[in-house]
Formats: structure tokens, C-alpha cells, sequence
């Protein structure tokens, strides 16, 4: 027998939720072949099989989050088995999650305290970053873990809890639930026809992520229009070429990647994050590219943009999102961004206001080009135009630096003159 175990994901990763088996039981297996899907706070991905063989015992049921090592399956060496006998979960450590309900009034705003104490325990440095992000005081959750110890399924208890008011982070408190409040249904008509299925594993972690970013950061858009003619000129003439060369479609993101990254270099705030009380200048641009997935999306992160041309932009987004839907990205790889792009416009969207990817304090999002009328020297000429739409977080970018740095995004588009092949 060979024991299969929850495996680490990066080395800040220490446990995994373990969401869908792929072998059931007496199934054949080949080493290497996908086994079983694991999700943790970076990223949703598959695990192989280490060895070849038969799929003998399943010991941790899907939706269970286990620590890393711990044994999940068992694959026998041998021929085909009976098929093992109805999966026993994994020991958890998890609390009953309290009954949600619906408060009366917005809980009252929690006095910051002048200093947060760890507890003697050691902590798993999930755990630590789940008690920043939230702006969590250690002596208001209670550890079920060894000795007393916090895990992350504590820490996930306490914020379930309504009266669970986290920390504020700057001097003017606003309190804000952590979770959204139970869904309450209209008084129905007649006998509802309705289907009820929980959250999946990465829908909740991008709702917990998006209302922290709401909480966390005084969103702001402005809006900037785009004559992106030249571009779209160059990328017309350049694709079929383009294509054949690199057996790969030009599109119109890494023109706009190209030109974020060098308005990030003249204009080094909008790379930049708060930490407390601290601004945190980023010497590298990472840029994440958002990558939407069936269920959800993700966001991948070009690291050292500014130093890419458009074919090495346009290679790293297509092995990026190619791989972000096939489950294959790495957590190093959804790790360290600096800003964010959100291409809306490959679905249709003209104008979007995209949410701060936190700890970033901007995004960037980029509308649909299309063709419109435009007044060039009191004359009319069809132009090819788009939307650019900054979401920037207020608390440290002005509008008249946004508009500075949108500006120059704006400008380097229209004024193209780099080639491309």
C-alpha cells in the first residue's frame, strides 16, 4: 500500500480543503494521473497520483480540510480491489458553525485597541494572515486546536458569528459584518420551486475576499476614453503573422499591459500598499491579469512586467489563464501582485467598476473596443475606441493622481509606435 497525502502547497500553505474525488474506490490509476482536487487560500488545483495501482480506501471525504501530510487515500500495488466500504472523515477540528440570523441593528463599532496580543500557542502563519487581514484581537477566539492552539477553522467560526466586529485599521473605524447576513426569503405566493447548494470552495473565498476589499479600501473609478486606432491598426496588420509565428492570437490586453506597466514606473504610488499605518513601495511590477473560470476566477500574476514586450506579454497571459483553467497554476503564481487588470471588455462590457484586488491599491479595467464617430479637427472619422475605468483606493490615491496615471496609459495607447514583430 501507498499512502497519499494532502500535499503543501507553497510554503506558507499548512492545510488544504480537499473538494472532489476524480477515483472512486477500486478504480485503476496511473501515476501522474489527475487524483483528486485540492483548494487552498492561493489557489484550486489537482493533485496526482504518485504511483500507479488501484485506489484502495479513500480516508478524507470531499469538503474536509485536512493539514499538510495528513494520509488522505491509500493505492494498492496490486490488481483491482473490492471496492472499499463508504469514506470516514478525516478528524477535523472544525466548531459547528453558529446559526446565522439576521441582526436587528448594525452591531456597534468595536474601540481598536492599542495593541494586539498573540496567543503562548504557536500559530500557522494562514492563521496569521487571515488574523491580519481581518484585523483580528487573538483573545476573542477560542483555540480548539492541541494545547488550545487557533486554527484556521477557528478563526473562520468567530467571523461567522454576527456580534464579530473586526479591528479597525485606520484612525475613522467603519464597521463592517464580515459575512453577509442570512438570505431572507419574500413570503412566497404559491409552493417556491427552488434548489439550495452550498458555496464552492472558491466562490466563498472570493466573496470573503471582496467584501474585505470593500471594507478595507475607499473605492473610487474614474473613467478615461481611448482613441485606440493606432493599436488597433498595428495589431490588424501584425496578427496573421503574429499567429503564424507564434501559434498564438494577438489580442489587444498586452498592448494595455505594456502601457499600465510603464504608467506604474512613472507614477510608483498606484504599485504601491498600506500596511497600518505604512506605505509599502513595490520595486518589481507584478502585474495580475484577472482570468475568469466557470466557477469563479482567479487572478495570475505577471511578474516583472515593465520588463516584457508585447509578444512576451502576450505569451505569459495565454500560458497564465491556459493554465488557470486547466487547474494547473502554482501558488507562487497567484502570489505578489502589485496591480491588477480586469479585461471585461472580452465579454462585451463597454464601462466597469472593478474591485481593489487587495492588498493592491488600483485596478484597471478594460472595456470592449469598438468603432465609433469621433469629431478629429472638426471633421467626423471613425475611430477604434475603448473604456478605461481605474478603481483606486482613496485612502492613499488622489483623483488627480489617478487621473494623472490613467492619463498616461491613455497617452502611451494613443501614441503607439512600437513594433511588434
Amino acid at each position: 500500500m501507498t499512502d497519499v497525502v494532502m500535499p503543501q502547497m507553497g510554503e506558507s500553505i499548512v492545510e488544504g480543503t480537499l473538494t472532489k474525488w476524480l477515483k472512486k474506490p477500486g478504480d485503476r490509476v496511473e501515476r501522474d494521473e489527475p487524483l483528486f482536487e485540492i483548494s487552498t487560500d492561493k489557489v484550486d488545483t489537482e493533485i496526482p497520483s504518485p504511483v500507479a495501482g488501484t485506489l484502495g480506501e479513500i480516508l478524507v471525504t470531499e469538503g474536509t480540510t485536512v493539514g499538510i501530510n495528513t494520509v488522505v487515500a491509500r493505492i494498492s500495488d496490486g490488481g483491482a480491489v473490492a471496492a472499499a466500504p463508504a469514506a470516514v472523515e478525516a478528524p477535523s477540528s472544525k466548531p459547528a458553525a453558529p446559526p446565522a440570523s439576521v441582526p436587528a441593528s448594525a452591531p456597534p463599532l468595536a474601540a481598536a485597541p492599542s495593541s494586539i496580543e498573540e496567543p503562548a500557542g504557536p500559530l500557522s502563519p494562514l492563521v496569521r494572515k487571515m488574523a491580519r487581514e481581518n484585523n483580528i484581537d487573538f483573545a476573542r477566539v477560542k483555540g480548539t486546536g492541541a494545547g488550545g492552539r487557533i486554527t484556521k477553522q477557528d478563526v473562520e467560526a468567530y467571523l461567522a458569528q454576527p456580534s464579530a466586529a473586526p479591528i479597525a485599521p485606520i484612525a475613522a473605524p467603519v464597521s463592517v459584518p464580515a459575512a453577509p447576513p442570512a438570505f431572507v426569503p419574500l413570503p412566497a405566493a404559491g409552493q417556491a420551486k427552488i434548489r439550495v447548494e452550498p458555496l464552492s470552495a472558491m466562490r466563498a473565498k472570493i466573496a470573503h475576499h471582496m467584501v474585505f476589499s470593500q471594507a478595507t479600501s475607499a473605492h473610487v473609478t474614474t473613467v478615461h476614453k481611448v482613441d485606440i486606432t493606432k493599436v488597433a491598426r498595428m495589431r490588424e496588420r501584425s496578427k496573421a503573422d503574429f499567429q503564424s509565428r507564434y501559434g498564438m492570437s494577438l489580442t489587444y490586453l498586452p498592448f494595455v499591459t505594456r502601457a499600465a506597466a510603464e504608467a506604474l514606473r512613472a507614477f510608483p504610488l498606484l504599485n504601491a500598499s498600506i500596511d497600518g499605518g505604512s506605505i509599502i513601495y513595490h520595486n518589481e511590477v507584478n502585474i495580475g491579469i484577472a482570468v475568469a473560470l466557470e466557477n469563479g476566477l482567479i487572478v495570475p500574476v505577471i511578474r516583472n512586467a515593465d520588463e516584457k514586450n508585447v509578444v512576451g506579454l502576450q505569451r505569459s497571459i495565454v500560458d497564465l489563464s491556459t493554465r488557470a483553467r486547466s487547474r494547473q497554476l502554482k501558488p507562487d503564481e497567484v502570489n505578489g501582485g502589485t496591480f491588477s487588470i480586469s479585461n471585461f471588455g472580452g465579454f462585451g462590457s463597454v464601462i466597469a467598476t472593478p474591485v481593489i484586488n487587495q492588498p493592491q491599491v488600483a485596478i484597471l479595467g478594460v472595456g470592449a473596443v469598438e468603432k465609433t464617430p469621433v469629431v478629429i479637427d472638426d471633421a467626423i472619422a471613425i475611430r477604434s475606441v475603448c473604456y478605461l475605468s481605474l478603481s483606486f483606493d482613496h485612502r492613499l490615491i488622489d483623483g488627480a493622481l489617478a487621473d494623472q496615471f490613467t492619463a498616461k496609459v491613455k497617452a502611451v495607447l494613443e501614441g503607439w509606435s512600437e513594433q511588434v514583430l
